[in-house]
């Protein structure tokens, strides 16, 4: 239970007059209890037509094999690597602020946490569709497990960091999917409870019987610790076995030891931009901004500055390493990214992810919403020409000049990426429809202590320091849920 004498200096992570527990349940609810508003059909039908694009694209592709797509004999990766890595970065951010923030006692992650965990587990889906469309057979998708088959001496090659890759994703994604349910248990209860007819039973069974007693309460935090402790070091092992596929080659411009931890750093600030991309259009559309509020939008926006400062400092590392090494493989390839034909791919990168984050140094930009939600999307734009930029500049231009190539995409390739965008926002609209998007059971926990009404009988109460107080109001005028007029009294 969160404790009920925080300071008046932190800023309120529940905002709103009169916000009581029933409240809170009544606000969360009302999309999943309700018929879906305008906004959220053209969202979905939007959607939806990506997720049929991405069917057809991907029923293509397996009737015509990969050869549909623009690869050829030097650049045997392109656009489906990058966008596997791409989905893989973006689902770290859900268990990196369930789990780590979880074990910090992070009460802020409370509101955002949900639709964190969902977009990890969507992200992953994603991400996986691209391994299996380039493995060219999809039904021997089951090849690279180390299973007893009828095939022969068929065995894995636990050396193959491709290989990794299939245990680290598939453990990353079955543990993110428990966790994220776990949260959810009480949540369907409290729907349960108000449902009728089929969707009460629907919810009584997908509730697992959760009755709310002491000893389920204390059951569930335990295993929430438990699966959050398991869930950590998933974050920096799934995306540092990722880098592995690269940096275990001898390819210029791959062959680094600063893979790992660049691509992990790399990994958690697209997740977070992926984030703010969704819910602040979620808080909008949903009217929870009571519950998303200015602190939450500006303490993502500060790891977004804080993980794409680390990015900047990996690229320049990167640059120094290639030049101080003397290799001339490894420097014409970094320098290939600025004079060579894919100029513009390296320019993308370097701007997108270094120089117009650093905006985010400027207190009016981290807690200006539509700056902050524009500047979530250049983010994710600069991430994935980052994993253009070392996949396919690395690729078309290496040791022998004679096997240099272009890659050109062809309407497979980008139908597939386009379409999985799609599929990726369909499940997502999905989920709020009908799932609750916030975690009503953890939002309460915080009521009593972190609200604003809580701080707002501190003041009342008087008995506190005259900078603190003054200090607490100043911080307020920022946050678009607070009527700044009812504190001129106090």
């Amino acid at each position: 239970m969160a404790s009920h004498s925080e300071s008046i200096i932190r800023e309120p992570l529940i905002t709103g007059k009169d916000i009581t527990y029933a409240k809170i349940t009544n606000d969360v609810l009302r999309p999943v209890e309700n018929m879906p508003g305008r906004a959220w059909w053209i969202g979905f039908s939007v959607a939806s037509l990506g997720a049929c694009l991405w069917v057809f694209a991907v029923s293509y592709t397996f009737w015509y094999g990969i050869g549909s797509w623009g690869l050829n004999k030097t650049v045997g990766w392109a656009w489906d690597i990058t966008g596997f890595v791409w989905w893989v970065g973006i689902g770290h951010a859900g268990t990196l602020i369930s789990a780590i923030l979880l074990l910090f006692r992070q009460n802020w992650r409370n509101s955002i946490n949900r639709s964190a965990e969902a977009m990890t587990i969507f992200a992953v889906i994603c991400a996986a569709t691209y391994v299996v469309s380039h493995m060219g057979r999809p039904w021997l998708a089951y090849w690279p497990l180390p299973l007893p088959n009828q095939f022969g001496s068929i065995w894995v090659n636990f050396n193959s960091p491709l290989v990794w890759d299939v245990f680290a994703i598939s453990t990353y994604f079955s543990v993110s999917l428990v966790f994220w349910y776990t949260g959810l248990l009480p949540d369907l209860a409290t729907i349960r409870d108000r449902a009728t007819g089929l969707r009460r039973k629907i919810y009584s069974v997908l509730s697992f019987g959760w009755t709310g007693s002491v000893k389920t309460w204390q059951r569930f935090e335990t295993v929430c610790l438990i699966l959050a402790g398991i869930s950590t070091p998933l974050v920096l092992s799934v995306h540092t076995i990722v880098s592995m596929d690269f940096a275990t080659s001898l390819e210029p411009g791959w062959h680094t030891t600063i893979f790992p931890p660049y691509f992990v750093a790399g990994a958690i600030f697209s997740g977070f931009a992926m984030v703010q991309t969704l819910l602040l259009v979620t808080r909008k559309v949903l009217g929870l901004e009571n519950y998303i509020t200015m602190f939450h939008i500006e303490a993502m926006n500060k790891i977004i500055l804080l993980t794409g400062s680390i990015v900047g400092v990996a690229y320049l590392t990167e640059f120094f390493i290639a030049y101080y090494s003397g290799g001339e493989y490894e420097q014409y390839t970094f320098l290939n990214r600025f004079i060579g034909p894919y100029w513009w791919a390296g320019c993308m990168m370097y701007g997108c992810n270094v120089l117009m984050t650093q905006l985010m140094w400027f207190k009016k930009i981290r807690t200006n919403i539509p700056i902050s939600w524009v500047l979530s999307i250049v983010v994710n734009i600069g991430m994935w020409f980052e994993r253009f930029v070392i996949i396919v500049v690395s690729l078309h231009r290496d040791f022998v000049p004679s096997s240099w190539a272009m890659f050109y995409p062809t309407w497979v390739d980008v139908s597939v990426f386009i379409g999985s965008i799609g599929l990726f926002f369909t499940m997502f609209l999905l989920f709020i429809r009908v799932l609750p998007s916030i975690a009503m059971a953890e939002v309460k926990l915080i009521l009593k202590s972190s609200s604003e009404q809580a701080k707002k009988k501190l003041l009342e109460h008087g008995n506190l320091d005259k900078e603190q107080v003054e200090f607490y109001k100043e911080s307020l005028t920022s946050f678009d849920s607070v009527d700044i007029t009812d504190y001129q009294k106090l």
